[in-house]
């Protein structure tokens, strides 16, 4: 390289250097605006102050059941200011992400909204998901005990007309964008892409177990039987009450949890009679199933009506979708204990959908028999209710 070239290098170098374009800000004027602009200024601070009702409808609780999620979730969601700019205060990282779950908006509407960048808004609602998670998990998904057990199997009794039932365990599918490179693994039956969602529910439309994350193309009975409930089950370390003897008879029957025509028949869930042609005994054994069956379709539908992220496929990554989901899990028990539930949420389910079971398996004749003994239970004159026979 001869002067000549060497003075044209260093020129062009020079010039291109000159008119490189220089950043024009460190934050976007639109974010810049958040401490005066944004709805945790604008919008949050006065439904607090001078309105619980719609600051009710805006994060789906009220302000005490708030101030108590936040006193335990603060701390591990402080961060540090530093030089360049003010931390985001864990307060506002909160009202962010229960809006966020709260609306099904969109991560770039939180941009516009909050006035944070669309990938903050990203961090903010995956940290406090798993936050909450980690955090009230064991406060919120507790370990039945005995007396539980015992308990929840009379509350049963008493508003569903069903003995020895422990719990109503049942599947959904939670729609989602198809991730990259996953084949067909999250393709389900209904031609769309999703997650699994497997929930035991008790009489109080509460959340006693949750299993998230499973393909789309599995059905209810696979899922269950690769949860850890189920292991729990047939290791016996659930301690489920030893069989007891029904009300008024003294046939004694093992408790057991009860599910829809997707999971199989076994000595712990029970599961309707299939067919069309059935007689009266089974028709009315169906009926009764399905009254101690609805509580978990009602907690599904309390669940996805007041978290309306629901209503939409997330367009997220998969692990942040089992992160949202187990979240809101856990808000649902917290908001259902503090501040209850409104009856019309429970009467329908949006945006879950049911699985379907495509496996073939023998019924077991040692389960069957017990689901027999139930049958002839419920049509006898100590087992039932004046009004089934007109419900079949």
């Amino acid at each position: 390289m001869d002067a000549v070239q060497v003075f044209v290098f260093a020129a062009t170098g020079y010039l291109y250097l000159k008119n490189k374009r220089k950043r024009r800000s460190w934050v976007h004027p639109i974010n810049a605006a958040r401490c005066t602009h944004g709805h945790f200024v604008t919008l949050y601070r006065p439904l607090r102050e001078r309105d619980p009702t719609k600051f009710f409808n805006y994060l789906r609780m009220s302000i005490p059941s708030f101030d108590e999620l936040l006193s335990k979730v603060r701390e591990p969601l402080m961060k540090r200011d530093t030089n360049m700019r003010d931390a985001i205060p864990g307060e506002e990282m909160l009202v962010i992400t229960l809006r966020y779950l709260a609306s099904g908006c969109s991560l770039q509407d939180l941009h516009y909204n909050f006035r944070v960048g669309r990938s903050t808004a990203g961090e903010i609602v995956r940290k406090v998901c798993q936050t909450i998670w980690d955090t009230m998990r064991e406060e919120c998904l507790t370990t039945p005990t005995d007396e539980a057990w015992a308990q929840n199997a009379a509350t049963f009794l008493e508003r569903a007309n069903f003995p020895n039932c422990l719990r109503a365990v049942d599947g959904k599918h939670v729609r989602i964008v198809k991730p990259l490179q996953s084949g067909s693994l999250y393709h389900n039956y209904k031609h769309y892409f999703s997650i699994g969602l497997l929930a035991v529910a008790d009489a109080n439309y509460n959340f006693v177990c949750v299993d998230v994350g499973s393909y789309g193309k599995d059905s209810d009975s696979t899922l269950f039987r690769n949860s850890t409930l189920w292991n729990a089950i047939e290791s016996g370390t659930l301690h489920i009450p030893r069989p007891a003897p029904l009300p008024g008879r003294g046939v004694a029957v093992p408790y057991a949890f009860v599910g829809d025509e997707a999971f199989g028949l076994s000595t712990h869930l029970l599961r309707p009679y299939s067919g069309t042609h059935l007689t009266v005994k089974k028709r009315v054994f169906n009926y009764r199933l399905s009254r101690a069956r609805r509580y978990v379709e009602c907690t599904f539908g309390i669940l996805s009506n007041k978290w309306r992220i629901f209503h939409r496929p997330l367009d997220l990554h998969v692990d942040f979708c089992v992160d949202i989901v187990k979240c809101c899990c856990v808000l649902h028990n917290f908001v259902r204990a503090r501040d209850g539930f409104n009856f019309d949420d429970s009467l329908s389910v949006c945006g879950l959908e049911e699985f379907i079971n495509d496996d073939v398996m023998p019924v077991n004749r040692h389960s069957n028999r017990h689901r027999d003994a139930l049958a002839n239970y419920f049509t006898s004159e100590a087992g039932q209710v004046p009004w089934q026979t007109g419900s079949i």
